[in-house]
């Protein structure tokens, strides 16, 4: 369990925003993927050209490994900033190419521990250009990759910004707190965040945003021992999932998401066949995309193909998923 106390100032101070570098990281993560992303699939072949670019290549190795716990630099996601949404991503990168040597050695070691730095991350630390070279790959990989869809995104981040505040407005800021997703809770002095990883942290006179994800889904990234840049990156959605079919239906598609509900026990092709009344043929392919994008696990009991909803489509339904292995005291990366 994370555990992080926030005073009165702080709550005082906390806000919502936009992180353009966050959607950035988790879309260069799922380019990554052989996969691509669980529920937006593959991110095509200009990402995966982009990977190519040295820069973005260097930033690529700094990233949580696809499917992995652990831990992801903090100067890849800095807090977005206050001031027009048109400048947050520039304002980010600047940020990250400030990133001090100092503190670009600490997040490199803890990245990777035990001396396992790969050699190209290695030699950019000791002369100086890691930092700059993690502004320009993220830049390059945007512009790149997410530039274009970016206006869309950016719609459906400020709708939902939007419908906190009235949360925010109308019932307090504790609801919002605990409507971000189903290992988040707020228990009137503390923020929570259910992890096999155990820390206690406290933001006193901090600033602390909450920063909703559409391409982050499943996970949730905190940035919460850093009292200067703390921030919770939530999947756009998720603690309401289970609460809103619609909302899932959006995600994967009605059929996909009625099958999906209803693999809370192993079901076979032809049992989902008979109670949705759709063709075997359409099943299976229903059940090849949720699995392909690793919300369903499948196993065999003599002679049948059973298909049931893995820890990811548990989270996506709004049920309580398995704990998970977060790496770092600074940001628990992918839960």
């Amino acid at each position: 369990m994370l555990v992080a106390h926030l005073d009165c100032p702080t709550l005082a101070r906390l806000r919502l925003a936009t992180s353009p570098a966050a959607e950035v990281t988790s879309w260069l993560q799922a380019a990554l993927s052989p996969f691509g992303h669980p529920v937006h699939g593959d991110p095509g072949p200009a990402a995966r050209g982009a990977l190519r670019h040295p820069d973005v290549a260097l930033v690529a190795r700094l990233v949580t490994p696809p499917g992995r716990g652990g831990y992801t630099p903090d100067m890849l996601t800095p807090k977005p900033p206050l001031g027009p949404p048109d400048a947050v991503f520039e304002e980010q990168l600047a940020a990250a190419e400030a990133t001090s040597a100092g503190e670009v050695a600490v997040q490199m070691h803890e990245r990777f521990p035990a001396g396992r730095m790969p050699v190209c991350v290695r030699a950019a630390v000791e002369d100086g250009t890691l930092a700059r070279r993690v502004a320009d790959g993220l830049r390059h990989f945007w512009r790149a990759a997410l530039a274009d869809q970016w206006p869309a995104l950016r719609a459906t981040l400020e709708a939902e910004l939007a419908l906190q505040a009235t949360t925010m407005a109308t019932t307090g800021v504790g609801s919002v707190l605990n409507s971000l997703h189903p290992r988040v809770a707020w228990t009137g002095r503390a923020l929570t965040i259910d992890s096999s990883y155990r820390i206690t942290t406290a933001l006193a006179e901090a600033e602390l945003v909450l920063a909703p994800s559409v391409l982050a889904w499943p996970h949730i990234s905190t940035q919460l021992c850093d009292a200067g840049n703390a921030v919770l990156v939530y999947p756009l959605g998720a603690g309401r999932a289970g609460q809103r079919r619609g909302g899932l239906g959006e995600l994967v598609g009605a059929s996909r998401a009625a099958i999906l509900a209803d693999l809370d026990v192993p079901r076979s092709t032809r049992q989902l066949s008979e109670r949705h009344r759709l063709a075997p043929a359409t099943v299976s392919y229903h059940l090849g995309v949720l699995l392909r994008s690793g919300l369903v696990l499948r196993s065999r009991d003599r002679h049948s193909v059973l298909y049931r909803r893995s820890a990811g489509g548990e989270e996506l339904v709004g049920c309580q998923p398995e704990p998970t292995r977060p790496a770092s005291r600074r940001k628990t990366g992918q839960a």
